[in-house]
């Protein structure tokens, strides 16, 4: 069991000194010690907020404070939490990879009609071209009937033929 901690340790103290200390400041629940209660063992920086990267309202005046951590420094964390390994450890940030994703997959690349359940307007050749290729492709088909026909009716009757 000794042994198990502190190779957990020496694994702790190969971490950047700045993701480190942030993970000291807002332990997360997934590295407190077997049977210690969440709510009673929250540090300081986590009794005044609760997720550092989020905006929170204040509970006397109502008013919002801003993230502790501002967005620069919330993706600085995350990478360096990501190339080490412990991203999961990290509170919810809107710069966690998963939740890029998840904006990339809901949003498109930003370009109008790429997201989810989306169409781009386009302009009208571009629109009515489906219809126009299907039209052409079915008239191809009908090629060689129509060219028999012509045949059949010959040169200088071929305005009479029947549309």
């Amino acid at each position: 069991m000794a042994a198990v901690s502190q190779k957990h340790v020496q694994l702790a103290l190969a971490l950047p000194t700045k993701l480190r200390s942030f993970l000291a400041r807002y332990p997360p629940v997934a590295i407190l010690p077997a049977g210690v209660d969440p709510e009673t063992s929250k540090t300081g920086y986590q009794q005044d907020t609760p997720n550092p990267f989020l905006p929170m309202k204040h509970p006397v005046t109502g008013k919002w404070h801003d993230p502790k951590y501002s967005l620069r420094r919330q993706a600085d964390l995350v990478k360096l939490a990501r190339t080490h390994g412990v991203e999961e450890l990290l509170p919810f940030t809107p710069k966690k990879t998963e939740e890029r994703l998840r904006k990339r997959v809901e949003l498109g690349l930003r370009v109008k009609g790429t997201g989810v359940d989306q169409k781009v307007k386009g302009h009208k050749h571009e629109r009515t071209l489906v219809a126009k290729m299907e039209k052409r492709r079915e008239a191809m088909l009908e090629m060689p009937n129509l060219i028999r026909e012509w045949k059949k009716v010959g040169k200088r009757n071929w305005t009479k033929f029947p549309k």
